[in-house]
């Protein structure tokens, strides 16, 4: 069985960022927020977890946002409606939590991350609670739904960086605020591993502003996604080892070492950037080849 393409765009304005809408019933009926899955574009590729960025149970179809880093990303970039996925396997992970918290839920989404925001926001939105979003990239050229984001929730802010939209800054300033402006329940945090370390920093009870719950998302390496292979371990604050397949992929940020994460993320940075290097080199290859023949 192979997965449609349905619908593919562009996001936000840096060119690397996009959407793509996937055929996918049997997925779609079981899909909830904060479940990923695991996908493998053709018979040669490697198997990549991206977190459900939206899901339609009625119309059968998976929504999946990813920001080309490497070759499988590119690849799937490349990749245009009517084209088929060959594995798509999911859902996988556990679904948040949704009840009725009586203090504001805060979303902080950095970048890519900010895609998987929104089914938890909006179910969370329909739950009855009060959201408040935290939407932060390096530009404006990497924002992206917006309007959709602002769709669930109360009150949205925006950071950039280099200040090009909203605020300029690094997404913990308006979250400091808000710590001290009123009680919060709880703070979910998803985008680079770098920027959810300094949100548990900020929510932690260590700097004076209150202690708050704290729920990361931990995209980490996956290779079978049902805690087997060992991939996806993370190590704990206590000496303990959680596996983000199974126990996550999102977990209480408090507890997470994200300082010896940060060093296992960059584990195959130089096979991962050889990797790219032959694939451009064989697109490259085949269009003076296609150039050729015409």
């Amino acid at each position: 069985m192979t997965y449609k393409i349905l619908e593919k765009r562009e996001l936000g304005e840096s060119g690397i960022v996009f959407e793509i809408v996937l055929e996918t019933p049997l997925i779609a009926k079981k899909a909830y927020a904060g479940n990923f899955v695991l996908i493998r574009i053709n018979e040669t590729g490697e198997r990549i977890p991206l977190t459900i960025a939206d899901y339609d149970r009625e119309k059968g179809t998976l929504t999946i946002v990813f920001q080309v880093v490497g070759k499988s990303t590119k690849l799937l970039s490349h990749q245009n409606v009517g084209d088929e996925i060959l594995d798509v396997v999911g859902p996988l992970g556990n679904k948040i939590h949704i009840k009725k918290y009586e203090y504001p839920v805060v979303f902080v989404g950095g970048g890519v991350g900010i895609a998987p925001c929104y089914p938890q926001a909006k179910e969370l939105k329909e739950a009855g609670n009060t959201i408040i979003s935290i939407l932060g990239a390096r530009n404006k050229g990497l924002l992206f739904w917006k309007d959709k984001m602002g769709a669930v929730s109360d009150e949205i802010i925006i950071c950039t960086d280099d200040g090009s939209e909203g605020k300029k800054g690094v997404v913990t300033e308006p979250l400091k605020d808000l710590l001290k402006r009123g009680k919060l329940s709880l703070v979910i945090a998803i985008g680079p591993l770098i920027m959810m370390k300094f949100v548990t920093l900020t929510t932690n009870g260590s700097n004076g502003l209150p202690k708050v719950k704290t729920f990361v998302s931990l995209n980490t390496i996956m290779i079978d996604g049902t805690g087997m292979c060992g991939g996806c371990r993370f190590p704990t604050i206590d000496g303990k080892i959680g596996f983000a397949c199974v126990d996550g992929p999102d977990v209480d940020g408090h507890i997470v070492d994200f300082n010896n994460l940060l060093k296992r993320a960059n584990r195959f940075e130089k096979q991962e950037k050889k990797s790219l290097e032959l694939y451009d080199q064989e697109c490259k290859a085949l269009k003076k080849f296609d150039e050729g023949s015409s």
